[in-house]
Formats: structure tokens, C-alpha cells, sequence
């Protein structure tokens, strides 16, 4: 018995060292959850060509607006695990979006492989220029005072936007009122109007600070920013308080293991080359191995389902 479970064992480690060699056998699939033109579109558009290259084979982008990203996540997770359906989806739709519906079509952790991480954003808690307040410090006194409560804006209930704005809500003891808005775009747009007078937001704010359209007080992630530098983070005032979105890939549950090795092999050596890394503007290449993904995935899993729990948000 034992001699036969050996012997199915190893035919099936040799298909797939064997499926593994002919992969890519042709165009690989490249589904992303968002209309063309946004982030994660362009960060796809980006990879797909030289990935593509390295491959063998074409990557092509199959754009998949809908249900705030499960449509995408469905499709990928239902496509055959060959390794010819590829995801390219922010941590949002993975660790956050399962705790805000009542019902999903896909679990997330169990349906969908983890390939690589690719790339982290830096959120920036910034302001209106007319706010009389310079450092996050200021600001905190200053929302303490308010009366009405100072309006924020973010990108959507239950975004990362929201959470990480709630979240500091809760460490320093103020009232903001929260406005929703349908992405970046707008939601900058009704700041630099005068709507609402901060929000956190990432390459849609960037360049109105740098113009000085808006102004910067703290950086929500775990690092300081490289882009800007001299701002502090919010963990340097509220210890644990750190938000770092990150964009990566991901496959059906399923694909072979040679093949996501494969995969990862040329995911890494992309995110290192300077030429890829000078493209990707704002974005920081965001490497990790297999051990460090899978452990990413389920403490941010974690995380947000305590916040969205303890926030109160949720969607129908």
C-alpha cells in the first residue's frame, strides 16, 4: 500500500515537473479587477509585457470592472489551475472585501494561489492648505476642537482610505465625518475644492503635495516613504497604527507548484531590474518570499476583520 502511494506520488510530482517545463504552452490570461486606467490597470500593463517576454508567451490583460472586484476574483478562481489564468488585484479585494459582504463567491484564501507580491503604495494623510495645521499633531487638536466635526473623504466604505482614517479616529479620541466617494479621482477632486478637508489617499494625492496644492502630515505605512521622506509615520505617534496597501498576482487554487515557482522566478527578477523599478514611479517593488506571502495574507486577514468589525462597516 504504502509502495503504491509512492509511486502515485512521484507520477505526480514528475507531471508537474513536467507541466512546469512546458509552461507558458500559450497567451496567458491576466485578469484585473478594475477599468483601464487606474493603478492597478497600469501596473498590469506595465508587468504583462515584460513578463510576457521572459515567459514566452503574451500576457494579456483582460480588464473585469464589477462587484468591487469579486467578478475577477471569480473568474480567476473558477479558470483552470494550469497557470494560464493569472490575477492581478489589490490586497483590498483579498484580505479586506471578504469581511464586508454578507456573502461571497469565492474564498479567498482557499480559491486563489498566492504567486508574488509585487509592488506597495504609501498612503499620505493629507489636508487643504487653507487647514491652519502643519503636522499631524496640530491636526488632532485641531479635529478635537471642531465643531461641526471636520468632513474626510476616502475612496468607499470599507476602503483602506476609510479604515486607516477610523482607525486613527479611535487612537487619538476625535470626531471626523466620514464621505464616501467612487475612487481617488474624486475624492481629491472634492479636496482641492473645499468639500472636505483631509482624507488619506496615494498617487491621486501625491502630486497636488509636490505642487503644494495639498499639504502632507503623516505616512500610514510601516516604512517611511522614499518619495517623501521627512514625513512622519502614524506608528511614530500611535505605535501599531500602519496601513501599506500592496498590488500582487495571483493564480487558481490548484496550479501546479513548479509552475508558481516558475512564475515567481520571473516576477522577482522583473521587480529587480532598475529599468522596471524607475517605471513604476510612485510604486515600490515589493518582494517577498512564498513563507513571507502566505504569513502577509493571513495577519492582514486578520487585521482588517477586527477593524471592519470593531467600524461597523458592511455591504450588500
Amino acid at each position: 500500500m504504502a509502495g503504491a502511494r509512492l509511486a502515485a506520488f512521484l507520477a505526480l510530482s514528475l507531471a508537474a515537473l513536467a507541466a512546469a517545463a512546458q509552461y507558458p504552452s500559450r497567451p496567458i490570461r491576466l485578469l484585473v479587477p478594475n477599468p483601464p486606467g487606474g493603478a492597478t490597470d497600469t501596473l498590469a500593463r506595465l508587468v504583462a509585457p515584460k513578463l510576457g517576454e521572459a515567459l514566452g508567451q503574451p500576457l494579456v490583460v483582460d480588464n473585469r470592472p464589477g462587484s468591487n472586484g469579486n467578478l475577477a476574483s471569480e473568474l480567476a478562481a473558477k479558470a483552470s489551475p494550469d497557470g494560464h489564468t493569472l490575477l492581478l488585484c489589490a490586497d483590498a479585494q483579498i484580505v479586506i472585501g471578504p469581511h464586508l459582504y454578507a456573502k461571497m463567491p469565492l474564498d479567498t484564501l482557499k480559491d486563489l494561489a498566492p504567486v508574488a507580491t509585487l509592488v506597495n503604495t504609501q498612503m499620505l494623510l493629507v489636508v487643504s492648505p487653507a487647514l491652519p495645521v502643519r503636522t499631524l499633531q496640530e491636526f488632532i487638536e485641531h479635529a478635537r476642537n471642531a465643531n461641526p466635526p471636520l468632513a474626510y473623504a476616502s475612496i468607499g466604505n470599507g476602503s483602506q482610505h476609510h479604515l486607516v482614517m477610523e482607525m486613527l479616529k479611535a487612537r487619538a479620541g476625535i470626531d471626523l465625518l466620514h464621505v464616501p466617494f467612487k475612487g481617488g479621482g474624486p475624492a481629491t477632486t472634492a479636496l482641492l475644492g473645499g468639500e472636505i478637508v483631509a482624507m488619506f489617499g496615494g498617487n491621486s494625492v501625491a502630486g497636488h503635495v509636490r505642487a503644494g496644492r495639498l499639504r502632507a502630515l503623516a505616512v500610514a505605512g510601516k516604512e517611511r516613504s522614499q518619495v517623501f521622506p521627512d514625513l512622519p509615520r502614524l506608528t511614530d505617534i500611535y505605535p501599531g497604527l500602519e496601513v501599506t496597501p500592496w498590488l500582487a498576482l495571483f493564480a487558481p487554487a490548484g496550479v501546479p507548484e513548479p509552475v508558481l515557482a516558475k512564475l515567481r522566478t520571473e516576477v522577482r527578477k522583473l521587480l529587480q531590474d532598475p529599468e522596471q523599478i524607475r517605471r513604476l514611479g510612485g510604486l515600490e517593488p515589493y518582494i517577498t518570499t512564498p513563507e513571507q506571502f502566505h504569513a502577509l495574507l493571513r495577519g492582514e486577514y486578520r487585521k482588517y476583520g477586527e477593524i471592519v468589525k470593531a467600524v461597523g462597516v458592511r455591504i450588500d
